[in-house]
């Protein structure tokens, strides 16, 4: 908002018309990228006791076998999903159930894309029970986001497609799952938060 300010101040000082328009179509490309990126839209949830679904806007980047040590503890299957600048940053709960394990991890600020930024980046760890069905789920921060946010609390309910935090300006989720899950999408597919389903638990 200063930064705004003080360019319209130095537009009014300008006799340059061409410089003038130049900085006043940047003010309005910066306000509009802005109002991007905080844009909420509401989305249809489908239902479904063993379902998961995306966590994020964004596209698949990797789908990959690990070995969950911190809270599953066991072989998995991990999706992961890059959110670029012009994506809904709006999280929400990939399944229902209760927050059984929350921690915040300091770390780097490295490209959220590269499979390396899930175990150095800047990122919150989030695991999921309902019954003996569990999930794990990591906000990772990238080169140009600097803030994580997640409003949670370990015991408080986690409901399928609500809103739970953002990660601000490019970003990263993983999804973690036990390995007999029935994985639905494929590597590089666009998905949608609250909407898009990922797989079905085993």
């Amino acid at each position: 908002m200063l930064a705004a300010i003080i360019l319209t101040g130095v537009m009014i000082l300008l006799r340059n018309d061409a410089l003038k328009y130049t900085i006043a179509a940047c003010i309005v490309a910066g306000f509009l990228l802005v109002l991007n990126f905080f844009r909420d839209p509401e989305r249809a949830v489908p239902t479904g006791d063993d379902l998961v679904v995306s966590p994020a806007d964004g596209r698949v980047v990797a789908i990959r076998e690990v070995f969950e040590e911190e809270f599953l503890k066991l072989p998995a299957v991990q999706i992961s999903i890059f959110m670029s600048p012009l994506d809904v940053h709006v999280n929400r709960f990939p399944m229902s159930g209760r927050i059984a394990y929350f921690r915040h991890v300091p770390g780097d600020h490295g490209a959220a894309y590269a499979d390396k930024s899930s175990d150095r980046n800047e990122r919150t760890h989030m695991g999921i029970e309902s019954g003996g069905r569990r999930l794990f789920l990591k906000q990772i921060a990238g080169a140009v986001a600097r803030r994580i946010v997640a409003d949670v609390q370990v015991g408080q309910a986690a409901i399928i497609g609500a809103r739970f935090g953002m990660i601000k300006f490019g970003s990263r989720v993983d999804v973690i799952m036990p390995k007999q899950s029935v994985v639905k999408i494929a590597l590089h597919d666009r998905v949608v938060a609250g909407e898009t389903i990922l797989a079905t638990l085993a």
